[in-house]
Order: C-alpha cells, then sequence, then structure tokens
C-alpha cells in the first residue's frame, strides 16, 4: 500500500462524504448510541480536564462527554478533514455547547504538547489511519502521564453484516478490489489481540475491550444504497461509475445477501463495534 496515496484518497473521500454524514447524523447517532455511551463510561471525563477527540467527524462522541468537563474544562474536537470540522462546528452551535475548541488535525502529526490532555477519545479512527502505530504514538505523547485513552473500532467482518455483505459483493463482482491483508479498513482492528498490541506498543496499558452490539434498519435496498451513497465513499465512487448493469447487479446481490435479516417493513442488519480503554 502506498500511505501517501492512500491518505490523499482517504482525504478526498471524507471531504466529498461530510455534506451526507451532516444530512444523516441524527440517524448514525441513533445507531451508534451504545457505542458512544460505552466510551463515555470509560472515558470517565472529570470537571476541569482537557479532551482531545481524534476523527471526531460530526463530534458526537466529544459533545456527550463535554458536559461532564465543565466550564474550567475544554473539548478539543479534531478531524484530518477541514468539512468534517465545519459539520462538527455548527453541531456545537446547534448543542450550545461553548467549552469547544475545533482543529483540523491529522492523528499521526497532532499539534500539541507533550502531556498537555487528560482524556482521548477515537470513535471508528483509528483503523482507517494509514499509520495506526505512529497515530497512537502521537496520542500517548499527548496524554498525560495517568490520563486515559478510549478507542472505538468495528468487529469482525462476519459480526457487521450491515457493511461486509455489501463489501464482499463488491469485490465478488469485480467493481472494488479485495482488501490487502493488514491495510486500513473496517476491519483491520477487529481482533481484540490485535488491537492491544498496538496500544501497549504506543505505550498504554490496556484497562479492557469489550464487545458493543448495535442494529442498523432499512426499509429497503433502496434506502439503505441511498445512505452508502451519502457517508460510504468507497461505495459512492463505484455507484457513480457503474453500469446500469452493474447497478442492477448490486442492487440483485443486496437483495439477497440481506434476506436472512428480513423483517416486517425491512431489513435489521446487526453490527459490533469493539471498545478499549486504556492508561
Amino acid at each position: 500500500m502506498d500511505r501517501d496515496e492512500y491518505r490523499r484518497t482517504s482525504l478526498e473521500n471524507w471531504q466529498t462524504t461530510a455534506a451526507g454524514w451532516e444530512r444523516r447524523r441524527a440517524e448514525l447517532e441513533r445507531v451508534t448510541r451504545p457505542v458512544t455511551d460505552s466510551m463515555v463510561r470509560a472515558l470517565d471525563p472529570q470537571p476541569g480536564d482537557t479532551m482531545l477527540e481524534l476523527a471526531a467527524g460530526p463530534g458526537d462522541t466529544g459533545f456527550v462527554a463535554a458536559a461532564a468537563l465543565g466550564e474550567n474544562g475544554r473539548l478539543i474536537s479534531t478531524d484530518f478533514s477541514s468539512e468534517m470540522v465545519e459539520v462538527a462546528r455548527r453541531r456545537a452551535r446547534e448543542l450550545d455547547v461553548r467549552n469547544v475548541e475545533h482543529l483540523v488535525v491529522d492523528a499521526e502529526e497532532i499539534p500539541l504538547d507533550d502531556a498537555s490532555v487528560d482524556r482521548a477519545v477515537c470513535r471508528f479512527g483509528f483503523m482507517l489511519m494509514a499509520d495506526p502505530e505512529r497515530a497512537l504514538a502521537e496520542t500517548r505523547r499527548v496524554v498525560r502521564p495517568g490520563g486515559r485513552l478510549v478507542v472505538a473500532v468495528w468487529g469482525a467482518a462476519e459480526r457487521n453484516p450491515w457493511i461486509s455483505i455489501a463489501g464482499r459483493l463488491l469485490a465478488r463482482l469485480e467493481l472494488a478490489p479485495p482488501p490487502e491483508p493488514g491495510a486500513p479498513g473496517m476491519f483491520v482492528l477487529a481482533d481484540h489481540a490485535r488491537l492491544s498490541t498496538l496500544l501497549e506498543g504506543a505505550g498504554f496499558e490496556v484497562e479492557r475491550i469489550e464487545d458493543v452490539p448495535v442494529l442498523f434498519e432499512f426499509a429497503d435496498v433502496a434506502e439503505y444504497i441511498a445512505g452508502s451513497r451519502e457517508t460510504g465513499g468507497m461505495f459512492a465512487r463505484i455507484w457513480r461509475d457503474a453500469s446500469d448493469a452493474e447497478r442492477d447487479a448490486i442492487r440483485a446481490g443486496l437483495d439477497d445477501g440481506f434476506a436472512p435479516f428480513s423483517v416486517d417493513g425491512g431489513y435489521e442488519l446487526p453490527g459490533q463495534a469493539v471498545v478499549a480503554a486504556a492508561s
């Protein structure tokens, strides 16, 4: 994998899909709320803390925790996509979150002093970074001794049919390349042992790791496709460039793949996140 090319493509994806994430923020926040709640409990933010959120996207996790920081505390909400930072900025204004600073930050090069934050949080970010080892080392550098990091990643593919069915389908149709072993991706940090090894390699001591279930609901395949086109960079590119025949094949494949998850009124597709707390 060419890491520089991956970083460039990834940034383009997030810049492009930021508007879609903003439009679907309430829906995504509802689905992932069990993960957010688990993370905030593990983070245990205290009044006066300085908290850093990496790859914040719309900023949901940080904003939930910000209330506990109090007037003397500070949330530093960051993302490497400037468009996503603006989404979070608008959301903070809606929520009247005042103890927040918004920054465009690449987690591999955090522009903060050593030991300058008490808590750090990253939801669904490290698994998609070009160099998660470097990003975690940077995070360790800025978190004070005795401080805490809480991360969430997606669990194994078989536990996440809401996304793995589509991924396998696109590869089978030769519309997307199969994932490279160890390359950034949805499931690359799913294994508890690998995640622990990365955290410990960066200098953290892992306190606990837990699996957190979520549930995605869709009225039909058309709704799934519409959401994926707005929030999934790779899917959006593939759909945009696909022929009519290829789009028909995607629809048919999703119909077949989702059939075991059919319920009255649509589909219920389960998911599982992994939440790790370290200090």
